[in-house]
């Protein structure tokens, strides 16, 4: 992977600044996300615009949120990638284990006008998604409205799709056992919420059909091997869009995250990786992610500059808010190793 040693000036906006004044930056990147239509839309609104802007070499890795692939690399001294996508709780954990930068203080990101959540100690929010309830339009009588449906075998008979994390799943077990989303993960913090979540599943453990890549949910309804399922709506946007797909998405009560960008503790372009993020924040920029995704932008100044007709199709739109839940990072950071090993007991049982 080419990595070069010789830097170039910069240019900021009315300023043009020395390399004594401004850190150079390198002439190649590194980005890793997600792959499928995310990726594909952060290629279209941030990569290539920031390559042709700096005049630089943007190269682009994927990955499924593996820590051991990141933490080897750091661990070596041998840092391969520079820019990171992360979810909420890959990055709390990462954090706290020492494996990126704790960029979360610097001036550049705090001026940013963030929406709450998306700044936090290692990580810059760029975009708003949410876990939904999407389902077949022809299936049902009446369509789900809510999560908290997929657990209502009466109504909505038939396999159901969830991804295999306990990530979500508890969270959609409690509200759908009637448990108010602000008292989520108050609830799910103790012994006592945590058996309430499982058992709530048991309900429906032999109509779950369990999905592991963001692409399986459109496929599995599409297929009809389930008919309805929690899904990342960018995803199920993607389908309608590029597949016609035609699948109904329910928002009451989605699960809300952010993508968030990291750096590897000992990039070797820590300078530019952190002008890259900055500009990944502009407002301009951040709303123009919107265009390519039905992921909403993170900038509160970027929201006024989304067009019209794709605001609908956003989470972060006021109609698709109703009891939404933000993920909470912090709390899968420090109890998400004894939540998945309870997990996967489960799902083996």
């Amino acid at each position: 992977m080419l990595r070069a040693n010789s830097f170039k000036h910069s240019c900021l906006v009315g300023l043009v600044l020395t390399a004594a004044s401004f850190p150079a930056l390198a002439d190649g990147l590194t980005v890793v996300s997600w792959g499928g239509a995310l990726q594909e839309a952060q290629t279209k609104a941030l990569l290539d615009p920031y390559a042709k802007a700096k005049n630089l070499t943007v190269t682009q890795d994927t990955w499924s949120g593996e820590l051991a692939k990141l933490r080897a690399m750091v661990d070596s001294g041998n840092v391969a990638w520079d820019v990171i996508d992360v979810d909420p709780q890959t990055g709390a954990t990462a954090c706290d284990q020492g494996l990126l930068e704790k960029i979360g203080g610097d001036a550049a990101f705090k001026a940013a006008g963030l929406v709450d959540g998306a700044l936090t100690e290692c990580a810059v929010g760029t975009s708003v998604y949410a876990t939904v309830l999407a389902f077949q339009k022809q299936a049902f009588p009446t369509a789900p409205t809510k999560l908290a449906d997929i657990f209502d075998t009466t109504h909505f008979p038939g396999k159901r799709g969830f991804r295999k994390s306990p990530v979500d799943t508890l969270e959609v077990a409690l509200i759908a056992d009637g448990v108010a989303p602000s008292d989520v993960y108050k609830t799910l913090a103790t012994p006592a919420g945590v058996d309430q979540a499982f058992k709530k599943l048991d309900t429906i453990k032999k109509d779950i059909v369990w999905w592991e890549a963001g692409a399986q949910p459109p496929q599995l309804l599409k297929s009809g091997e389930v008919k309805l399922t929690l899904a990342w709506n960018g995803r199920i946007a993607d389908a309608n869009t590029k597949e016609n797909a035609d699948l109904g998405i329910a928002w009451t009560n989605q699960i809300r995250g952010f993508d968030m960008w990291v750096i590897p503790t000992g990039s070797k372009n820590l300078e530019t990786a952190k002008d890259f993020v900055a500009f990944s924040v502009k407002p301009d920029i951040n709303a123009a992610l919107s265009n390519y995704i039905a992921y909403g932008p993170t900038v509160k100044a970027a929201s006024a500059l989304v067009a019209k007709d794709v605001l609908p199709n956003l989470p972060s739109a006021p109609q698709n808010s109703e009891g939404a839940l933000a993920q909470d990072g912090s709390f899968w950071a420090k109890n998400g190793d004894a939540l998945n090993a309870r997990f996967a007991s489960w799902v083996s049982q």
